[in-house]
């Protein structure tokens, strides 16, 4: 047989390989099994399980069965409330969450993953009946394979915690570190742990409620009643409090600048004349991008940056009413997780 004989049955084989990698997945993959069991926010406060058709998996895609994943107390719960302002994707009954870590089932030949990899999963849209903003509380997704993020298997849960803590590390990356973060739950731990990692003087962070002022790990933490400071170069908010920008600014030094790194339903507003008296800079931190997550795993493998401790509540899947009620109510709740390991 000629060499150029050879190369075309090679190739041939190398395209039947394909072709029934496809045919396979398609079969395994049928309407009958393409269903999973999903968190499904039906309107404004009406919030369930449910299960829901997927989109058949294609060449780029793997299909992920989901181990854990995180409530955010943030977006999520101005999804829950109603309060969510227009949104790009933005509509009801949506399955939401963007925190998510499991375990590649299914593997398309064009995906660039892995049968068995753990991943971190930043959300799907592969729902049938429901929109996915941002589609990751499930038990079961169809995604791109460049989408998800291969983790080392001894992060496990805590793999939830990625997408806030890329955020953390977007809103610190353009400018100067904060010398003040107003805010200790997650995402202002997150923000401290970073300054601290990133080789910054240790920031004072506030918190008005005494039960979140535990767990400092090489910061202060202090009622804002307790900080007399009022020259602070950098201030980065966690807080979401929307009416607090009159307080920050009376902290600044002249030419100060203020970070909204929170999520604000209501607008925000301020007193003219003393921002303009420090000639006070605002600066708004958007959502994370594929450089951040990509900085804050080289931390996290390098030992410099720990996301343990963050969570603090932990729930099954089935709990997933009572978990959401109890991660926006229950102020002892730091960071809600729900496992979804006995729900595939």
């Amino acid at each position: 047989m000629s060499i150029a004989g050879g190369s075309l049955i090679s190739e041939f084989l190398d395209n039947l390989d394909v072709v029934v990698s496809i045919t396979e997945s398609s079969d395994k993959w049928g309407a009958g099994l393409m269903k999973t069991l999903a968190i499904v926010l039906r309107e404004p406060g009406q919030l369930g399980l449910a299960e829901l058709g997927l989109v058949p998996p294609e060449q780029q895609d793997v299909v992920v069965d989901i181990q854990w994943s995180g409530i955010s107390t943030g977006t999520e719960r101005l999804l829950w409330s109603g309060e969510m302002p227009p949104f790009p994707g933005m509509g009801y009954p949506l399955v939401p969450g963007y925190e998510s870590v499991g375990q590649v089932h299914w593997a398309g030949p064009d995906s660039g993953r892995q049968v068995g990899d753990l991943v971190f999963v930043p959300g799907a849209n592969c729902y049938e009946g429901a929109r996915g903003l941002f589609g990751g509380a499930s038990s079961r997704v169809v995604v791109p394979g460049q989408r998800v993020i291969p983790i080392p298997d001894s992060m496990s849960e805590e793999g939830v915690l990625l997408a806030l803590t890329a955020t953390a590390y977007h809103a610190l990356a353009a400018g100067p570190l904060p010398e003040l973060i107003v805010g200790h739950g997650v995402l202002g731990r997150l923000l401290a742990r970073l300054c601290v990692a990133l080789g910054a003087s240790p920031p004072t962070v506030w918190e008005t409620q005494a039960g979140r002022r535990d767990g400092a790990a090489g910061y202060a933490v202090c009622h804002p009643d307790e900080d007399a400071r009022k020259d602070y170069a950098v201030i980065c908010d966690a807080s979401g409090d929307s009416g607090l920008l009159d307080t920050l600014i009376s902290r600044l030094g002249r030419g100060g600048e203020i970070v909204l790194a929170g999520f604000y339903h209501a607008p925000l507003s301020f007193s003219f004349p003393p921002a303009f008296l420090r000639e006070a800079r605002l600066r708004i931190a958007a959502e994370w991008r594929p450089e951040d997550l990509k900085a804050v795993s080289d931390l996290i493998a390098a030992n410099q940056l720990s996301l343990h401790g963050l969570i603090s509540h932990r729930q099954p899947a089935g709990q997933a009413p009572a978990a959401y009620e109890q991660a926006f109510g229950d102020p002892a709740c730091l960071k809600m997780i729900l496992d979804w390991r006995h729900s595939q």
